[in-house]
């Protein structure tokens, strides 16, 4: 078959299943972008995390020379080179005069190689702790991401709600003016504070931007809006778990490595104590009509006065293990401390919310619409100017409300390792 003719017998359908690519790319596109989401796809492109995995790369590298014998070492030269007379300098005057030529082998002793490669195993689960604990960092930091643009959607939606009945406040103030019953500065005073909202507002719109600009660092360009959020008065975790697994919470993640690490090298400073072998051969050529010689031997070291050598170092490394102890429990606590006050300011920003939406968003609602409804009878228009003023600042402490309780959520519900944070 030619290829114009494969051409004519398969376009359609390359055609159909190009044009189904880009569809769906279209729709993943413009799909409403959960946390769930948004948090999936941040961890699965983070720069930040693939330098972790690089780091862990480099660590079994390392891991996989730990222990092994070192290079061996070629010796050569001259052995009883006569340098006075008779016959110095002249490697055929003396009869054991020889040129030589050897290697050298040095053993460190099974202790000391066993001590590498549990150090060298300690640095990798290190490496590997630190990663999870930043995966874990990194999901919060985009759950943050996320949240402060939903907040700010939020204190918008809260604030365009009112535009209505400011244009409303406008035109019966001028309609009462051009009737005789009103006065100029009532027009004027509606007026203002329908622009002092038109300003709230574009300030709102400069915060939603940057805030945009902060998901997109985690995500790119290609966030266009959000998805419902999930409910931030209910933990996915709860209390009682988080207390019980305080040591796989996010910072606390590298202290048992490093503990690991901190008794590897406590191990590695004791096998300083066991003495190091070493091997040497060598073949010693002389002149001729005589024998060549072979020579072989054992070297030791001798540890024998290891009370300013290895045991100063033995004591440095048992005063570090005990420091990370010492710092790992003061961690724990601290977390301990951190959790138990983040789910306190939570449930308590719980209680707060219900309240707002119960009690005092409907209330100032109920006053606002009253005071205007007065004023549009014949009343005054301050009290709906002074009932408008105290409803704005109230929808926007709800607004800091709603965003302070997500952003405690967040930190708690991210704390625990899942299948995204493990490497």
């Amino acid at each position: 078959m030619g290829f114009l003719s494969f051409a004519r017998c398969y376009a359609p359908g390359l055609a159909i299943v190009l044009g189904w690519t880009v569809a769906t790319a279209v729709y993943a596109a413009d799909r409403p972008l959960t946390l769930e989401a948004a948090v999936q796809r941040g961890v699965t492109q983070a720069p930040l995390l693939t330098a972790r995995d690089a780091d862990i790369d480099a660590m079994r590298e390392e891991a996989a020379r730990a222990g092994r014998l070192p290079d061996p070492s070629l010796t050569f030269g001259v052995s009883n080179y006569p340098v006075t007379d008779p016959g110095a300098f002249s490697l055929r005057s003396d009869t054991m005069t020889m040129r030589t030529v050897g290697v050298m082998q040095t053993i460190p002793s099974r202790a000391a190689r066993d001590a590498e490669r549990g150090l060298a195993t300690a640095q990798i689960d290190a490496a590997e702790a630190d990663r999870a604990g930043t995966a874990q960092t990194v999901q919060e930091r985009i759950a943050d991401a996320w949240i402060d643009l939903w907040a700010i959607q939020q204190k918008r939606a809260l604030l365009a709600e009112l535009h209505a009945e400011s244009g409303l406040a406008v035109q019966i103030a001028q309609a009462r003016l051009r009737g005789g019953d009103g006065s100029a500065t009532d027009a004027l005073a509606a007026r203002a504070e329908a622009a002092t909202l038109d300003n709230r507002l574009e300030a709102v719109d400069a915060e939603l931007a940057a805030a945009q600009a902060g998901l997109q660092r985690w995500l790119g360009p290609s966030v266009t809006k959000l998805a419902e959020a999930p409910d931030f008065g209910q933990l996915p975790v709860t209390a009682d778990r988080l207390e019980q697994h305080i040591d796989q919470q996010a910072p606390m993640q590298a202290w048992q490595a490093r503990e690991q690490v901190a008794q590897a090298a406590l191990d590695q400073a004791r096998a300083a104590k066991h003495p190091d072998w070493s091997v040497e051969a060598s073949y010693g050529k002389r002149a001729p009509g005589l024998s060549d010689m072979v020579m072989l031997q054992v070297g030791v070291s001798l540890p024998l006065f290891t009370r300013n050598r290895q045991d100063r170092g033995i004591s440095a490394k048992q005063a570090q293990w005990d420091a990370v102890q010492a710092a790992h429990e003061d961690a724990r606590r601290a977390q301990v401390e951190a959790v138990t006050r983040a789910v306190a300011t939570w449930q308590g920003w719980n209680r707060q919310i219900q309240r707002y939406q119960e009690t005092l968003l409907p209330l100032d609602r109920d006053r606002a619409t009253t005071a205007l409804a007065g004023y549009r009878g014949g009343g005054l228009l301050q009290p709906w100017l002074d009932a408008r003023r105290d409803e704005i600042e109230l929808r926007l402490s709800y607004a800091d409300a709603l965003a302070a309780r997500a952003r405690l959520w967040a930190s708690l519900a991210y704390l625990l390792p899942t299948s995204e944070t493990t490497p």
